[in-house]
């Protein structure tokens, strides 16, 4: 009897959370990183990618890296990132374009 009486309070919470004309208030947890950082973070993640991936190729010529496979997968680790973030760039650009586009 309890846990029906438990079950029916709990709906009745339920729906008056989600009465019309009223509006949740969405607060950002303040320790979560910004879209800024993450961003910054991102950028300088493809960096060193691309750091490693040259320093892997200079390895190889050096002779100190023997296996092809591993100097060819750093590079291609790099170039999918760095296609990532490309694209990343050139959606950015089109949402801030659209932005400016309802403006007028």
């Amino acid at each position: 009897m309890a846990d029906l009486n438990n079950s029916i309070l709990g709906i009745d919470k339920l729906s008056r959370l989600s009465e019309p004309g009223k509006q949740k208030t969405v607060i950002n947890d303040p320790s979560a990183p910004s879209f800024t950082d993450t961003l910054q973070g991102f950028i300088k993640d493809v960096n060193s990618m691309q750091n490693h991936a040259d320093r892997s190729i200079e390895k190889m010529v050096a002779g100190e890296i023997t296996d092809v496979h591993q100097v060819m997968v750093a590079v291609e680790e790099a170039n999918t990132a760095f296609s990532l973030m490309t694209e990343l760039r050139n959606k950015m650009l089109d949402a801030y374009q659209e932005i400016m586009r309802m403006q007028v």
